[in-house]
């Protein structure tokens, strides 16, 4: 059995930057929900792109949400996974060309999703389980900037 450890600020945020899809939870009057969303981070915030009509786009914004994205490695029984915590806004339009410029959401799903919503976290932690291995190193899919 693998120990887990807590990892640190700068690890949670170089796994989550490198990320490209990941899961928002999200609390809406008939109970919770997950949806996976493709997602960049920018500053110091995720950011994603939905339909202002969506259960994402009509509950998520001035929500207190969740977000997680993880790896797992099941034949050596080790993996990571960091969670993002914050109030979710509607991103202004005067300030989407700055999500564009350094990294803008690409959704992989077909159909407009012209509301662009951040989660400036308030909270980023991560686990890691098992030792002798680089996360990042190893993940089979990671965005290069």
């Amino acid at each position: 059995m693998a120990d887990a450890y807590e990892m640190e600020t700068e690890e949670c945020r170089a796994l989550l930057s490198a990320g490209v899809v990941g899961r928002i939870a999200v609390t809406t009057p008939q109970g919770p929900y997950v949806f996976p969303v493709n997602y960049s981070v920018v500053d110091d915030a995720i950011v994603m792109r939905a339909s202002p009509y969506s259960l994402l786009g009509t509950n998520a914004p001035d929500s207190v949400v969740a977000f997680e994205i993880d790896q797992f490695d099941y034949e050596y029984q080790r993996g990571w996974s960091v969670l993002a915590r914050g109030r979710c806004e509607v991103v202004p339009p005067q300030e989407q060309e700055h999500i564009r410029e350094v990294w803008a959401p690409r959704p992989w799903a077909s159909g407009a999703r012209p509301l662009f919503l951040r989660l400036p976290w308030s909270e980023l932690t991560g686990r890691r389980l098992g030792t002798g291995w680089d996360p990042q190193a190893q993940a089979p899919v990671r965005r290069a900037l």
